[in-house]
């Protein structure tokens, strides 16, 4: 042994390497243990969460059926997606409003149209009282019906999903490019997993129809909460489905202003709630049926300004001979469903009933009145406005 060298006493003489070595090697396992883990979590929730999803391969086998007869697709790049609340009693959950006869209507029916680049979304509530030419559909028993003039929801009563698309098509002249069927039970769910949302109610609320009793001025609602208010017709204003269609567009603009400054898109803990009531409750076409589909629309709308969500009601009217049902006011209606054909933007602003006077936008062309141009010259059509609201107006705007 050299001399100069001595061992303290009492301490036996070891290499310090092979111990560092043998903690490298266990912190290397315990972190391939935790990554393993966390991958394999992710896997879990993601598999669970495509699972919740319910493909709806019957409407599209039936819209192949008339592929031929149906609009040609839109901009490149937009979407139109139609979404159907339907008003089914069956499931758990949902038999609490009401008593299942066997069949089911489309509550609430909204064309949303996603602008190519992602600069705007505009959402049109179209009236279930609206009367409308329906083809041609297959019932549920496999029988056909003939084409008939009728109220537009019984559409989804009758021939279901594929009817509606097709109804839809026709009274607009826009392809639908994806649909999603939501029930009550899921409605409730996505709201109470944001925290509720808030509203501004101008009156108190007893509604005993819809199980809603509310005192004025502003109220976060939760899920049950936010579904009487959505669904109440009769005990707020003055009943009228144009009145609770802009009731729904004003929650609905409130939920993604809730959604979009939470951050709820980009915090996975609160994220995950959402897409799990959300995709437990939805009947997709086949092309939104997995969560990577419905992840990749919900990051394209991510870019969309707040103020450029855009709501309102296609313009209608009381029908001429039922006070009780609706029909479209023209031009109007057409020039907005030509807007969205051509992906142009669409502008609304906070206004009267569409249905208060026979022209609701202002858009037609005009004569000249010999100051600018000839006396026989049209001016230009200026740009359609639209009775609405956007989601960056607040709950009491």
């Amino acid at each position: 042994m050299d001399p100069d060298v001595t061992d303290s006493p009492g301490t036996p003489a070891e290499p310090e390497a092979p111990r560092k070595r043998h903690w490298l090697r266990w912190t290397a396992l315990g972190v391939s243990v935790v990554v393993l883990a966390a991958a394999g979590a992710g896997w879990w929730l993601y598999r669970k969460l495509d699972g919740n999803i319910t493909t709806d391969t019957d409407a599209a086998a039936e819209l192949l059926r008339y592929e031929k007869e149906r609009p040609a697709a839109g901009a490149m790049g937009a979407q139109n997606i139609l979404l159907i609340g339907s008003d089914t009693r069956t499931g758990a959950g949902n038999t609490k409003y009401g008593r299942d006869k066997g069949t089911q209507r489309s509550d609430t029916t909204i064309l949303l149209h996603i602008a190519a680049g992602r600069s705007s979304a505009t959402a049109v509530s179209l009236p279930r009282d609206l009367m409308v030419n329906m083809p041609s559909c297959r019932t549920p028993d496999g029988t056909r019906t003939k084409p008939q003039f009728a109220q537009f929801n019984s559409a989804f009563e009758v021939g279901g999903t594929a009817c509606t698309i097709r109804t839809v098509e026709r009274l607009t002249g826009i392809r639908i490019d994806h649909h999603m069927v939501i029930d009550f039970r899921g409605f409730k769910k996505m709201v109470d997993a944001v925290d509720g949302v808030e509203v501004c109610l101008r009156e108190p609320i007893d509604d005993k129809d819809a199980k809603l009793k509310l005192a004025a001025g502003r109220q976060t609602l939760d899920g049950e909460q936010a579904l009487g208010y959505v669904r109440a017709r009769k005990s707020l204003g003055n009943g009228s489905d144009t009145e609770r269609m802009d009731r729904q567009q004003q929650f609905l603009g409130a939920l993604v202003n809730k959604v979009q400054s939470n951050g709820v898109l980009l915090n996975p803990t609160r994220l995950y709630p959402v897409l799990d009531a959300a995709t437990k409750s939805i009947t997709t076409d086949p092309g939104l049926a997995s969560l990577r589909d419905l992840y990749d629309l919900a990051r394209s709308m991510r870019s969309v300004p707040t103020e450029k969500v855009q709501f309102l009601t296609v313009p209608r009217r009381p029908y001429s001979y039922n006070a009780n049902r609706d029909e479209l006011v023209q031009p109007d209606a057409s020039q907005l469903f030509k807007r969205l054909r051509e992906d142009k933007p669409v502008t609304v602003t906070q206004g009267a009933d569409p249905s208060a006077s026979p022209r609701a936008s202002g858009g037609e062309v005009t004569e000249g009145d010999g100051k600018a141009g000839t006396a026989s010259s049209p001016t230009p059509a200026p740009t359609p406005t639209f009775a609405g609201r956007n989601a960056a107006d607040g709950a009491c705007a």
